[in-house]
């Protein structure tokens, strides 16, 4: 029985970053990823550009170069995939992560696939695959998507897009500019102040104009086949006709894992107990790394600002 210095639940870059750091340390260890390398950034819009510029977006020190100030999904494809095939980090793809467990000192990792030993575990799932669903009549609907790709298949359909985020804009401008008939409904007052800045005015722009619909402080109610019902400020109903639903309502972690795996969830917004300044659980030698951190509040963590998190648990797991 193999026992790993560290078993890395996630392949994603930060998850990325812990095995480049365990290397670097001479530490054996293993991710185990339940889609390909990066899935998140794989699944995201396919034209979106990073907030962030390339050097911000690198781990290990090893460059990130873009042709543009801001990369897109596909260079950042070819980085991360990249730097995994050539550091030929050790990686299971297409592999789940069912349950996490300790007997005595050691972890005891249960996969779709086999069981795992290790002293040391870190989770480092992001957010991206459990949709914050709005929980209302018609939300299984196939019309439905939690997920945007691209906006050729909306072209001259009725869509209304679900929140103000960065994700929200995208799609509501890529898919008016295909010739969609674009409504949005937004909870808030506003476009959120977190969406790109040069993304910002033109979409401020469009709703002014009148081409793309913007219903602020309204929420749907129940979306049905060929419309959808929501409501305003005042209280008042509205029936709009509709083809498709994009609701852009964000994501969530998976909870029920961490719960599962014994970490402590804090407050409304379900924050994970950990030490922040080595980013051990409230489970001894149990990690959390990256956007997994914030709980519910998904906008606290980046690459950029969690790439030292890497780093601060292998020093802690030397330091033992």
């Amino acid at each position: 029985m193999e026992i790993l210095d560290i078993l890395i639940i996630g392949g994603g870059p930060i998850g990325l970053n812990c095995a480049l750091e365990a290397q670097k340390n001479n530490l054996t260890y293993l991710i185990i990823e339940k889609g390909t390398i990066v899935n998140s950034l794989y699944n995201y819009p396919l034209y979106m550009k990073f907030f962030s510029t390339a050097e911000k977006l690198e781990i290990a020190g090893i460059p990130f170069i873009s042709t543009a100030p801001k990369p897109g999904r596909q260079e950042a494809l070819e980085y991360y995939q990249g730097i995994t095939r050539q550091q030929n980090l050790n990686i299971n793809l297409y592999e789940k992560v069912v349950k996490v467990s300790k007997e005595n000192d050691v972890f005891v990792i249960e996969t779709s696939k086999g069981k795992y030993f290790a002293k040391n575990v870190i989770i480092s799932t992001g957010f991206y695959d459990i949709p914050n669903l709005m929980n209302i009549p018609g939300e299984n609907l196939p019309k439905v998507k939690h997920y945007y790709t691209e906006p050729y298949p909306y072209a001259k359909q009725k869509i209304v897009v679900v929140g103000s985020s960065n994700s929200a804009v995208d799609a509501a401008l890529e898919t008016y500019r295909k010739g969609a008939e674009v409504t949005m409904i937004i909870r808030h007052s506003e476009i959120s102040k977190s969406v790109k800045y040069w993304v910002k005015p033109d979409i401020e722009n469009r709703i002014a104009e009148g081409n793309i619909k913007a219903h602020f402080n309204s929420e749907i109610i129940e979306i049905k086949e060929k419309s959808v019902i929501f409501k305003n400020e005042d209280g008042q109903i509205h029936e709009i006709d509709n083809d498709f639903v994009l609701a852009m309502t964000g994501y969530i972690p998976d909870f029920d894992f961490l719960n599962n795996s014994g970490i402590e969830l804090q407050g409304d917004c379900l924050n994970p107990l950990y030490n922040p300044e080595t980013m051990e659980t409230n489970v001894k030698n149990l990690y959390l790394a990256g956007v997994v951190c914030g709980g519910k509040d998904t906008h606290l963590w980046f690459i950029e600002n969690s790439r030292i998190h890497a780093e601060m648990i292998v020093q802690h797991i030397l330091s033992k």
